[in-house]
C-alpha cells in the first residue's frame, strides 16, 4: 500500500498552494505522487462538485449537501484513491471526510457520528495515513479568498460568518480527537514557513516507509 496524506482547513487557509509546494518537494526526491482533491477528483465526482459549488443552489438541504459529498467521495475513492494506493503511490488530497465531519457534522449541525457513519459507507473505511490541517483565523480565510476571486465566492463560501465561525472551531475539536493524525499548521505564516512545518511533519512518515527503486520508470515509490 501507499501513503495517503490530506490537507485541511478552513476556507482561504492556503491549502491549494502548500499542495503544489508539497508535490513538487515530493517529486523532486523521487515518489510517485497522485495530486487530488474533494470533492471532485474524477469525473462524476466533478460533476457533483459542479451542483455542491453552484451558488444557484442555495435551496439546498443540508442532508442533501451531505450525502452529495459523501457520493462524491466513494467514487473519488473506488476510481482514484485506492487503485493508486495499492500502486504503491503516494495520494496528496485536498480534503477528505474530516471536511464533511465539521462542515456538515458541526457547521451544519447534523452530528459528527451520524455523517461519520455514512462517510465510512462511502469510503469502505478509508482514512488517511496523516492530515495536515492549515488553521487560520475564518474571516481572515475569507478575506484572503475574496480578494483572490474578486468577490466571486462559491455556494460555500457564501455562508454565513456564523457557519464559517463553527467550521473553524470545528477543525480544532476534530484536532484534539484524533492529535496523532491531525497535525495543525498555522496558516497564517508566509508561505515558506508552513512549508517548513509541513515536511517537519512529513518527514518521519517518509524515513520510516520502505522504499522500492522501479528501474522502468526510474522513480522511487513506496
Amino acid at each position: 500500500m501507499g501513503l495517503f496524506i490530506t490537507m485541511e482547513g478552513p476556507d482561504g487557509s492556503g491549502k491549494s498552494l502548500q499542495m503544489d509546494l508539497l508535490e513538487q518537494d515530493l517529486e523532486q526526491r523521487g515518489f510517485d505522487i497522485v495530486r487530488t482533491r474533494e470533492p471532485g477528483g474524477t469525473r462524476i465526482s466533478e460533476r457533483i462538485r459542479d451542483l455542491l459549488l453552484d451558488p444557484e443552489c442555495a435551496e439546498m438541504d443540508a442532508r442533501t449537501e451531505a450525502l452529495l459529498y459523501a457520493a462524491a467521495r466513494a467514487q473519488h475513492t473506488a476510481e482514484r484513491i485506492r487503485p493508486a494506493l495499492e500502486a504503491g503511490r503516494i495520494v496528496l488530497c485536498d480534503r477528505f471526510t474530516d471536511s464533511s465531519l465539521v462542515y456538515q457534522g458541526i457547521g451544519r449541525g447534523l452530528g459528527v457520528e451520524e455523517v461519520a457513519a455514512f462517510n465510512h459507507f462511502a469510503t469502505g473505511g478509508l482514512a488517511p495515513d496523516l492530515t495536515i490541517l492549515l488553521q487560520i483565523d475564518y474571516e481572515e480565510g475569507l478575506r484572503r479568498k475574496n480578494r483572490q476571486y474578486d468577490g466571486h465566492l462559491d455556494r460555500m463560501e457564501l455562508q454565513q460568518n456564523d457557519f464559517h465561525h463553527k467550521v473553524h472551531d470545528g477543525f480544532a475539536v476534530l484536532q484534539r480527537l484524533y492529535p496523532e493524525r491531525i497535525r495543525m499548521v498555522d496558516g497564517s505564516d508566509s508561505p515558506e514557513e508552513v512549508h517548513k512545518h509541513i515536511m517537519e511533519i512529513v518527514e518521519p512518515l517518509l524515513s520510516g516507509v520502505g522504499m522500492t527503486t522501479d528501474k522502468d520508470e526510474r522513480r522511487c515509490r513506496i
